[in-house]
């Protein structure tokens, strides 16, 4: 058992010189890390779901300067919370020029950050709850342990087969729209509908050559028979999020498109 337990370290640590030499950024290698619990998720995370949704870190090891230096982008807000600080991310829909809507629309997301400045927290608003449902968001989160990891892109894509599926009710396209409101434009393809939105982050000192970062197109794709809510796609402060809910759930096909 040691000699396994030795090769197994052993390899871990070959993986992560690999990680530093192809980035020379020691946050990649706790990025690395963090995915790595995911493998475990029940150890290493916490989901709440109760009044509010949010994933909990057991053992943090993400700093909040990480975060910047990953996304290249700064918060909207940071507030003293009783055990460390709570940087809030605030998402503003805009239209296809940028300008804000009126009357106004915002969904954000809060993640706290323990006294040694690590994730310890991440909160998800209502508004976001409704294009991705807690059930879903849960199961999406789990699929990502054993998923592809994508270096070139810095992409990590979620393993569907890997988690037990769910049963749960998809969205209807009524219920989202009466939310968001009207979108900036509608795709239309021969079985489906893209809605698309904008949202700005509310940002400042932004990494010149990353401007692009603070703006979330954020893609809806409704099923034109059933009028479901069968994906959400969309990049929200760096982070790019793509969930095919039909992947995740119980008797159906597995093969549907992504």
């Amino acid at each position: 058992m040691k000699k396994i337990s030795t090769a197994r370290t052993f390899r871990f640590l070959i993986i992560l010189l690999l990680i530093s030499s192809l980035t020379g950024c020691i946050y990649w290698i706790r990025a690395y890390q963090t995915y790595l619990q995911l493998s475990d998720f029940d150890r290493y995370f916490v989901v709440q779901d109760d009044k509010v949704f949010a994933l909990h870190f057991n053992h943090p090891i993400l700093y909040n300067s990480d975060l910047v230096s990953l996304s290249k982008l700064q918060p909207s807000s940071i507030s003293t919370i009783s055990n460390g600080t709570r940087w809030r991310y605030t998402f503003r829909k805009v239209d296809a020029q940028q300008k804000l809507i009126t009357p106004g629309l915002t969904f954000f997301f809060d993640i706290d950050f323990n006294r040694d400045n690590r994730v310890s927290s991440w909160y998800f608003s209502p508004l976001f709850l409704q294009i991705a449902p807690p059930k879903f968001l849960e199961v999406s989160l789990r699929s990502l342990a054993g998923g592809a990891i994508d270096k070139e892109k810095k992409q990590l894509h979620a393993n569907a087969d890997s988690i037990t599926k769910i049963s749960a009710k998809l969205p209807q396209k009524a219920t989202v729209i009466a939310q968001l409101g009207t979108p900036i434009e509608i795709k239309t393809e021969a079985e489906q509908e893209i809605y698309i939105y904008n949202f700005l982050l509310d940002t400042h000192d932004i990494e010149a050559g990353y401007e692009d970062r603070a703006l979330s197109v954020v893609k809806l794709t409704f099923d034109k028979s059933s009028h479901e809510l069968i994906r959400m796609a969309g990049r929200f402060a760096g982070l790019k999020i793509s969930i095919n809910y039909r992947k995740f759930l119980v008797d159906t096909n597995d093969n549907a498109a992504d």
